[in-house]
């Protein structure tokens, strides 16, 4: 009956949420300078509500913009004026939510039925928080759920802690859905979390790690704006703070850190989907994990996972200038790239934020290398745009089996080189 409960709540809540009915998602590829600077103007277009998923900012890598359906004509109408190249990547992004809603509801009817948890579908802020307390009952010497603060709508944050013993031993921090609909982030950490006590004391790469450091895994970075996916709008991405004198809510918690703030690839407009806040660290999202890393003071690398692209980036976003590390920051990610494909020849670039993708300020791992945590990079897991944020959950399992890979050989190196 509870269980039926809950499936019958989620779904009163999804027929309130906002619809993507005819929305389309079009692929731009501007062919030069001046159809950026055009595409640029677009994006500032605030009537027309456009959801930019990758921005335009070079004629050397693609678009991805979600556009309304009321808005559809008049924007295919200026890209065509234009000579802008563009295809339609998604047809009707309502469908795809359509999609995912029935498939989440064949998952829970699967749970329910075996009483176990699906890794391979995308779950609620509420079953995250429930299969973490069962995962710490069923490792407690080696997991505990380590509260870290509240949200600003007062959920609680936990971290899963993975520990042989001691206090403040050297440790890795690895943290997912720092951004609301990024689903596969979130969704790989789930299972991450169980690959890593599972392998504990199996696996002796595992097992040597634990022995003498520790990580610090956060599922859910931004759980306001996770649940405010899940209920109202799928593709919320920022935290849900009211901006005082704003109609609009939220700020972009990964351009909210003290890391270059209100620079390049961040917006100063509360309704842009890349606002970066009234000031660093507004969010206290951001500030609960600034203040357990400094507190605990001996992390010795930081991974932040987000979605999509397939990139593994280092620092930094803020500036082009190169990071002292740069050279070995780029050797440990192209090796963790190539384990990463050698699982199912999926393909990751690499590089630094500002020279692979974009310049963009107050990133969080930005932040936490110029803090001292020089192995600090940064996934964009699957895919690369035939799905974007919609990935779909049978792609969850084979996404957190690759990307396992990776953070295990940087583990693996950070283990190595910090004693």
């Amino acid at each position: 009956m509870k269980g039926l409960l809950v499936i019958a709540a989620f779904f009163t809540a999804a027929q309130s949420a906002k619809f993507f009915a005819g929305d389309q998602v079009l692929r731009i590829n501007a062919e030069s300078e001046e159809q950026i600077h055009l595409l640029q103007a677009l994006e500032k277009q605030e009537s027309i509500e456009l959801d930019f998923w990758l921005s335009p900012v070079s004629s050397d890598l693609p678009i991805d913009v979600r556009v309304p359906f009321a808005s559809l004509p008049a924007v295919k109408v200026f890209l065509e004026s234009n000579n802008i190249p563009h295809y339609v990547m998604i047809k009707d992004v309502q469908e795809l939510l359509e999609e995912e809603r029935a498939n989440m509801k064949t998952s829970r009817l699967r749970e329910s039925r075996t009483k176990s948890f699906d890794f391979g579908a995308y779950h609620t802020l509420e079953e995250i928080y429930s299969w973490m307390d069962s995962l710490v009952a069923g490792h407690p010497h080696l997991v505990t759920k380590v509260p870290i603060g509240y949200s600003y709508e007062k959920r609680p944050m936990y971290a899963l802690k993975f520990s042989t013993g001691g206090t403040k031993r050297p440790a890795i921090w690895i943290d997912a859905g720092i951004h609301a609909r990024e689903w596969v982030s979130s969704a790989t950490a789930v299972w991450t979390a169980n690959k890593i006590a599972a392998d504990y004391g199996h696996d002796a790469s595992v097992t040597c790690l634990l022995d003498s450091m520790d990580i610090y895994l956060l599922i859910v970075t931004n759980p306001d704006g996770y649940v405010f996916s899940y209920t109202n709008n799928r593709m919320w991405r920022k935290t849900r703070s009211v901006i005082p004198g704003s109609a609009c809510r939220g700020v972009d918690p990964n351009r909210n850190w003290d890391a270059g703030f209100g620079g390049p690839g961040a917006s100063q407009n509360p309704c842009s989907e890349s606002y970066h806040g009234p000031r660093a660290e507004s969010e206290v999202e951001v500030r609960n994990v600034v203040e357990l890393i400094k507190s605990h003071g001996n992390f010795r690398s930081f991974i932040s996972i987000h979605s999509y692209s397939q990139l593994l980036m280092y620092p930094y976003g803020y500036t082009c200038a190169d990071a002292v590390d740069s050279v070995e920051l780029d050797s440990v990610a192209s090796s963790a790239a190539r384990a990463l494909s050698s699982v199912y020849g999926t393909s990751y670039r690499v590089g630094s934020i500002c020279k692979i993708i974009y310049q963009a300020s107050g990133g969080s791992i930005d932040w936490s290398y110029n803090y001292g945590i020089k192995y600090s990079f940064a996934f964009e897991l699957r895919d690369t745009g035939r799905y974007g944020f919609l990935l779909p959950a049978n792609q969850i399992v084979p996404t957190a089996t690759e990307t396992w890979q990776a953070l295990k050989h940087i583990m693996e190196y950070v283990h190595t080189h910090s004693f």
